[in-house]
């Protein structure tokens, strides 16, 4: 049996996956933003670039954990895990290297600042709370 897109479990809009994403995407643009105020367009577009290079490879691993496995088991998880984390280091690589070799002129400062700046961003993951995760547990 095949199981159709429309039947896929995806994350819902409010989930802290979807808000960690669309956080580090949101950074990306502003500080690319800023970046472009401030020093022209060849920086605003270098820290878009960096943050694209941290939002993309984090999309990935976050779909590969999405996705239904036939085993729900935990061994599957754990195995899904360590491919998207693979994976993830592998899009990171790869996304840099077409960059620093495509593209032309670019400010290394605002890429890495774009980067790190859409990192840090996940951190603020530990800080959101599933509100009815949290009911369940006090219960």
């Amino acid at each position: 049996m095949t199981v159709g897109a429309e039947d896929k479990p995806q994350p819902p809009p409010g989930h802290p996956v979807v808000k960690i994403l669309l956080a580090q995407l949101g950074t990306s643009v502003a500080l690319a933003l800023l970046f472009g105020a401030t020093g022209g367009r060849v920086p605003g577009y270098s820290a878009l670039l960096g943050g694209l290079t941290c939002v993309v490879p984090n999309a990935f691993l976050a779909l590969r954990l999405a996705v239904p496995r036939r085993d729900p088991g935990a061994g599957a998880l754990v195995r899904a895990a360590y491919i998207g984390e693979l994976g993830k280091l592998a899009l990171t690589v790869l996304m840099f290297s077409l960059v620093f070799t495509l593209v032309r002129p670019l400010a290394a400062g605002a890429l890495f600042a774009g980067f790190i700046a859409a990192q840090l961003v996940t951190f603020s993951g530990f800080l959101m709370r599933d509100p009815e995760a949290a009911t369940t547990r006090e219960e």
